[in-house]
C-alpha cells in the first residue's frame, strides 16, 4: 500500500490544541501521592530506565532536551529517579533492542522505530497500548500522522518527529558554479560534473554504514520504478529484478563511476559526511532534515548562511514528484509497566508531546515536529526550505517495509557495490533472491 498520507505542510504549524494551557507552558498536574498544599511528597522511590540515541556529538542539542524532559518527570513524579541510557541508533535498533524484546527486559521507554519493528514487538506483546492515556490526555488528534506506530487500530509507539530526506547544498559554490538548484535528472549530473571540473567534491558520503548509502538508493529506485515498488518486492507482484527498479541501482552506480562520491568513503563513519560537508568542501549532501540543527549552528557549521535543501530532481520515472518523508522515529514503552512507572509514562508523554518542547525541537535541532505547532517564527532559515519539500507526496523509508533480511542483504551489496565489487546487475539478483526467501518465510 503506497503512504499517501497528507504531508505535513507549513499552514498545519499553525494549528494549536486546547490540551496546552495558552498554547505555552507545560501543564503537569500534581501526581497521585503528592501533597499540592504542603509540597510534600512522599513515595517508594523507583528508577525508569529512559533509552535514547542521542549519542554523536551532533546530537548534544537533542540530549539537552531529553535531560530536561527528565528533569521534569522526576520533578512530576514522587520517588521517581529517570535512568538515561545512550546508545547508538543502529545497535539499538538491530542489535541491542531485538534481542532484549526477545528475552522479554526492554527498557521501561525506549527508542522505537514504527512500521515493522512497532508490528514485530506487538506481536510479540512486548508494547504497551497507548491508546487510553492518548485519550485521557486528549493527544491524538495533536499529531500529524500515527499510522506507523498503530496496529489493529491501537497505538503502540509516539513519533518524536517528522522527516524528509533530500539534497542540502552549499549555495556559495553553487553561484561559483554558476549553477540553479537541478529540477531534472540531467541538470543535476551538470553540476556534478562542474564541481569535479573544478576539484570540488560534487556529494559527500560516509560508506562505512550501509544504511547511510541507502538514503539516496531508497530514492533513486522509487524515482525510477516508483512508490509502490517497495510494498511490491514484499506481496512478490514487483521484484528488484524488474528494469525500471534497475534503472534506479544504475544512476547510483554512475555516481560511483564517475567519482562524485568523496575518496574513501566505505572508511568513514556516517558523521564524517556532514562534517566534509559542514567544512564547505562538498557541493551537496544527501542526508534527512534530522542533519538541519548542525548543518545551520554557526558553532558546527562553516556554511551555516550558505546552505539551502532541495528535493531530489526527477528522472523521468514513476516517482517524480515524491519524497521519502515519514514520522518513523519515536518512542515505546515497555508492556509490563508497573502502575507507578505507568505514572511516569504518563509525564514523560505529557511533557515530552507538549506544545513546548515540539517548538523547541524545531528551534534548537531543526527537527520537524511530530506534532501540530502555534507559529514557527525564529526558526533556522533552512528550516523553511526544508518544511516546503513536506509538500511534495511522501513514500516511507524502504527498511520500514521490508524484511530485516532483505535490509541486511541491501546494506552489505551496495557496501560491494560502491567498493567495486559488485555490478547494478549482480546486486539486484543478489536481493531478489534473498527476497523471495524472505517471502516464502513469511508465509509459514
Amino acid at each position: 500500500m503506497i503512504n499517501k498520507r497528507r504531508p505535513l505542510q507549513l499552514a498545519s504549524l499553525l494549528l494549536c490544541s486546547g490540551f496546552v494551557a495558552g498554547c505555552g507552558k507545560i501543564q503537569v498536574p500534581t501526581p497521585a501521592g503528592g501533597d499540592q498544599a504542603s509540597g510534600i511528597r512522599q513515595a517508594k522511590p523507583f528508577t525508569v530506565s529512559l533509552r535514547h540515541t542521542q549519542v554523536r556529538d551532533d546530537a548534544r542539542l537533542k540530549l539537552k532536551l531529553l535531560e530536561d524532559v527528565a528533569k521534569r518527570m522526576e520533578a512530576a513524579v514522587p520517588g521517581l529517579t529517570v535512568e538515561l541510557e545512550g546508545i547508538e541508533d543502529k545497535v539499538n535498533r538491530f542489535e541491542k533492542l531485538p534481542a532484549e524484546m526477545a528475552a522479554g527486559s526492554p527498557p521501561k521507554i525506549f527508542d522505537l522505530f514504527g512500521g515493522s519493528d512497532t508490528q514485530k514487538y506487538v506481536k510479540a506483546g512486548r508494547l504497551l497500548d497507548l491508546t487510553p492515556i492518548l485519550e485521557e490526555m486528549k493527544l491524538k488528534d495533536r499529531f500529524f500522522d500515527l499510522d506507523e506506530f498503530t496496529v489493529d487500530g491501537k497505538i503502540y509507539g509516539l513519533p518524536t518527529a517528522s522527516f524528509v530526506e533530500g539534497v542540502y547544498y552549499n549555495k556559495k559554490i553553487f553561484k561559483e558554479l554558476g549553477a540553479e538548484v537541478p529540477k531534472t535528472w540531467e541538470e543535476l549530473i551538470a553540476i556534478a560534473e562542474k564541481a569535479k571540473a573544478n576539484g570540488i567534491t560534487p556529494f559527500a558520503l560516509a560508506a562505512a554504514d550501509g544504511w547511510v548509502i541507502n538514503m539516496l538508493m531508497n530514492t533513486l529506485w522509487v524515482r525510477t520504478a516508483g512508490p509502490d515498488s517497495v510494498e511490491g518486492f514484499v506481496s512478490g507482484s514487483r521484484k528488484w529484478t524488474d528494469p525500471d527498479v534497475l534503472d534506479g541501482f544504475k544512476r547510483y552506480e554512475l555516481f560511483v563511476k564517475r567519482g562524485y562520491f568523496q575518496e574513501g568513503s566505505l572508511g568513514l563513519k556516517y558523521a564524517e559526511q556532514q562534517y566534509k560537508f559542514r567544512a564547505g568542501n562538498a557541493a551537496m549532501l544527501f542526508d534527512g532534515s534530522w542533519a538541519s540543527g548542525a548543518i545551520a549552528d554557526p558553532q558546527w557549521s562553516k556554511i551555516a548562511n550558505d546552505v539551502g535543501f532541495f528535493n531530489f530532481p526527477d528522472t523521468g520515472g514513476k516517482g517524480d514528484g515524491w519524497i521519502n518523508g515519514s514520522y518513523s522515529n519515536g518512542y515505546g514503552f515497555a508492556a509490563n509497566l508497573s502502575e507507578q512507572e505507568k505514572e511516569a509514562a504518563k509525564a514523560f508523554i505529557r511533557i515530552m508531546y507538549s506544545d513546548e518542547m515540539q517548538r523547541r525541537q524545531l528551534k534548537e535541532t531543526g527537527v520537524l515536529p511530530a506534532m501540530k505547532l502555534i507559529d514557527q517564527s525564529g526558526f533556522y532559515p533552512i528550516v523553511d526550505e526544508i518544511m516546503q519539500t513536506t509538500r511534495f507526496k511522501q513514500f516511507p523509508a524502504f527498511d520500514a517495509v521490508v524484511q530485516a533480511k532483505v535490509r541486511e542483504a541491501l546494506e552489505t551489496g551496495m557496501q560491494e557495490f560502491v567498493g567495486g565489487k559488485l555490478t547494478a546487475e549482480q546486486v539486484v539478483e543478489k536481493l531478489q533472491r534473498v527476497q523471495e526467501a524472505a517471502n516464502k518465510e513469511a508465509k509459514r
